[in-house]
Formats: C-alpha cells, sequence, structure tokens
C-alpha cells in the first residue's frame, strides 16, 4: 500500500494550525482579545497548513490546480502559498525536478508572490544555503522569499528573533531587510492585531529596523483576514510615525497580491481607504506605475544618468517610488502624532 508522502512526512515536519494560538498566547498571555482574533485567523492557518500538505500527497499540476481553485475565493491565494511550501520542500528533498520553478512560471503564476512567500517559509527547515537558493530566483520576486523566511522566524522562533532581536547567521544586505519586512508581517499574527501589542513590539527593536517591520505591518493589514475597523487602522498608520510611508508600501503590496490572485477583500479596500485615501484598485494601479517608472533600469546594479552604479535590488527601489507616490498623495495630510510619544 503506498502511504501518501505528506503522512511519511509530517513526524519530521510537524504543522498544525492548532498550535497556532496557543505559541501567540505563550508570549503574552492569555487575552481574551487573542482568543476572539485567532478564530479569525484560523481559516487562514488551517489553509495554509493543509494545502502544504495537499501539495506533497499531490505534486503533479493537474492533480493539485483543481483541489487548490476548489478552495474558498477568500482563502485561495493562501492555498498557493501553502503549495509553494510543499514544492519547495519537495525540490529540496528530491533535487533536480525544480517542482517549484515549474509551477511559478505555469498554473501558479497568477499567485506568484504568495508562491514564493510560500517556499520562504520553507526555507529555514530545509538544508539549502540561502544565497545559494535566492539567486536561482527571479531577481525581482526573490526577496518574497525573504520576507517568508522572517515571517517563519518571527513566528517560531519568537524568543531568539524578536525578543533577542537577532537575524539568523549569513543573512545580510537587502536580504536582512526583507527578513525583517517578514518579521512585521508575522507580528500581525504572533500579536493577535492588537494594537498596543504591535507598537509595543515594533519599538522595542533597534531604530534602523523598525521601518521594515512597519511595512510587513501594512501588508498584513491589507492582506490578511479582516479583524479591524477604520478607526484601529489610523491608529495604527500614526503610530508608525515617520515610518508611515513604510506602512503605505506594505499595503500597496498587498493590493498587488489581492489583485493577481483576482479576489478583492473588503478589508483591503478598507486598509488602502485609511491609509492612502484610495480605493485598492487605484493603489494596485499606483504601484504598478511605479513599477513602469523603474524602465530599463528594472534590474540590480543598473546605472543612474550621472554614471552612477546603483546596487540597490530593484524590488527595494520599487517599494521606494510607492513611498514617494504616498508621500505625494498625502502631502496635504495633518502631520501624524506619534501614539506613546
Amino acid at each position: 500500500m503506498n502511504v501518501p508522502l505528506g503522512t511519511l512526512l509530517k513526524p519530521v515536519f510537524p504543522l498544525s494550525a492548532d498550535a497556532f494560538p496557543e505559541m501567540a498566547a505563550e508570549r503574552f498571555g492569555a487575552q481574551e482579545d487573542m482568543d476572539k482574533t485567532w478564530r479569525l485567523f484560523e481559516p487562514v492557518a488551517r489553509t495554509l497548513v493543509d494545502s502544504f500538505y495537499l501539495t506533497l500527497d499531490h505534486p503533479r499540476h493537474q492533480d493539485l490546480i483543481p483541489r487548490l481553485n476548489a478552495l474558498p475565493p477568500e482563502l485561495r491565494g493562501i492555498g498557493y502559498e501553502g503549495a509553494g511550501m510543499g514544492l519547495m520542500l519537495l525540490d529540496s528533498l528530491f533535487p533536480y525536478r525544480n517542482r517549484l520553478a515549474a509551477f511559478v512560471h505555469g498554473p501558479g503564476a497568477p499567485y506568484r508572490c504568495l508562491v514564493h512567500i510560500g517556499a520562504g517559509l520553507v526555507l529555514p527547515r530545509v538544508p539549502l544555503g540561502t544565497e545559494r537558493f535566492l539567486a536561482r530566483q527571479d531577481p525581482f520576486l526573490r526577496w518574497l522569499v525573504m520576507d517568508g523566511y522572517g515571517f517563519y522566524e518571527g513566528f517560531f522562533s519568537w524568543r531568539d528573533t524578536v525578543e533577542r532581536h537577532r537575524t539568523p547567521r549569513g543573512i545580510r544586505g537587502y536580504a536582512a531587510r526583507s527578513f525583517d519586512q517578514g518579521i512585521g508581517r508575522s507580528l500581525w499574527f504572533s500579536t493577535g492585531a492588537n494594537v498596543e501589542r504591535i507598537i509595543g513590539t515594533i519599538r522595542a527593536f533597534p531604530a534602523p529596523r523598525q521601518g521594515d517591520l512597519w511595512s510587513g505591518i501594512g501588508l498584513a493589514c491589507a492582506y490578511a483576514a479582516g479583524v479591524m475597523d477604520r478607526a484601529t487602522v489610523a491608529t495604527l498608520l500614526d503610530a508608525a510615525g515617520h515610518h508611515r510611508a513604510d506602512i503605505a508600501a506594505g499595503c500597496a503590496v498587498a493590493s498587488i497580491f489581492r489583485e493577481q490572485s483576482g479576489q478583492p477583500a473588503p478589508h483591503t479596500d478598507l486598509a488602502c481607504e485609511v491609509i492612502w485615501g484610495q480605493t485598492a484598485t487605484s493603489v494596485a494601479a499606483l504601484a504598478h506605475a511605479a513599477g513602469r517608472a523603474l524602465g530599463a533600469t528594472g534590474h540590480a546594479g543598473h546605472t543612474d544618468p550621472a554614471g552612477q552604479t546603483d546596487d540597490t535590488p530593484a524590488y527595494e527601489r520599487w517599494r521606494q517610488r510607492i513611498k514617494t507616490a504616498w508621500t505625494r498623495t498625502t502631502a496635504a495630510a495633518p502631520a501624524p502624532r506619534e501614539v506613546g510619544a
């Protein structure tokens, strides 16, 4: 009798959605608001885990895609993220099959951003060199792999990554910044999307890292399960102070994720309206325009008109243009008040 691969791997790669709220509670103690929030997060966590094991059992596209597409529309992108996890693990166990690349350039293309994040969620657990793996990925999207890596470490290695502010050895340069964006996204879940816990946790980090953490919060706020009302999102934006543009950049990336998957969400519109004063569709259009503005310089290491070489990755230059667009859009807005200052 053939035993499904997912069943065989569960003892060595255990992952359970039921454990997520328990781990979150360990950090802050039992909290009534966190219990309530995690009931809203539960479908997201369960879909991610189930899709991961589903992919291990059914990695062939003709078997996998119908199962992923059968998920509720609002969870389908999370299912593809779980597929990225499963395909990444399979590629590490059975090299040279390149299942992940075939998926990203094939039926998984509409969800390519989330598939890359899913691959990053598994990267800390497989015997692959981070730099070597990143070098094989798309130069623009590879940083989303590091975002996934940061999310994993931020959620599952809380003490070292969040309390002690440690970054895994070998992660440096822009990879470390993308890693921090993933940590920020993980805080949305590990704090139960509680504003006070989010603000306190980010402000305990060294100042140079806080902008990328806020960017991760902006992405999670606009993409993940809607648990905040308009006033609460505004409080988060206010708390970010001079990092408000970073929250805006994360929010814009989330609008792209939603657009690519073809699944609009009311909470994405809500976040975009509060942060940008525009709908998610309009924010996505601005983000696309920022990408087109990179033009022929959209690769890393381009030469500017003054003849100087700029080694800033294209992904970050795209984010910088998004932040500039937000600054121009909100130039007439009142100066933010630092919450708790």
